[in-house]
């Protein structure tokens, strides 16, 4: 099945949105699993629809360097617990998403390594997607009314990295792979999903 098709079908499973409602729809999936590249289509396919839609990217929202690196913590566990700050996304993205029309959000530069507050405006007839990594972890789980993982095999998604990072694989081993292990050993991400998309 392509991917035209994987999304058409997808859009009989997630939620309608009737007017005056948001419904949050999370993309999930582990690092170069194709998360943005459905996003992209999902957006494509419900503007035929006319309806509005917002989407974050949940690393727009990390933290600065030096909270998540050189820290004390082991390196899977800087990438998982400190790359960003669970909590307060909780209370000022995730809690806000349905009561608030406008979310005031620390967004990360990687140029200048620094955040600065920005205004996201939501509409009140929306489908705000979400894609990141580890989204189905316990504090944020419970925001989305619909959650879709997409599954694709470490060896694939490392070789969609670029030649320089792959040389750099003792980061994937010590930081990422353990990191990922860890989510979907604990949190059993392809279990909870509503639906996953081999891809």
């Amino acid at each position: 099945m392509g991917l035209e098709d994987k999304i058409t079908n997808l859009f009989k499973k997630i939620p309608k949105v009737k007017q005056g409602q948001k419904v949050v729809l999370g993309i999930d999936g582990l690092s170069r699993s194709g998360k943005t590249t459905i996003v992209r289509n999902i957006e494509q396919h419900i503007q035929e629809k006319n309806i509005l839609t917002c989407v974050l990217h949940i690393d727009d929202y990390i933290v600065e360097r030096e909270r998540r690196y050189n820290t004390s913590n082991e390196e899977w566990d800087e990438y998982y617990n400190l790359q960003w700050d669970v909590e307060w996304l909780k209370e000022n993205l995730f809690k806000k998403l349905k009561e608030s029309n406008e979310l005031k959000l620390l967004t990360y530069n990687n140029s200048s390594d620094s955040s600065k507050l920005q205004t996201v405006k939501i509409p009140d007839t929306c489908l705000i997607i979400i894609e990141g990594v580890f989204l189905q972890r316990k504090e944020w789980r419970n925001y989305f009314d619909f959650m879709i993982f997409l599954y694709c095999g470490r060896e694939e998604r490392f070789n969609r990295e670029s030649v320089e990072t792959q040389n750099n694989i003792e980061k994937f081993e010590n930081r990422y792979w353990k990191a990922e292990d860890y989510y979907m050993e604990t949190v059993l991400p392809i279990e909870k999903a509503d639906l996953v998309i081999q891809n």
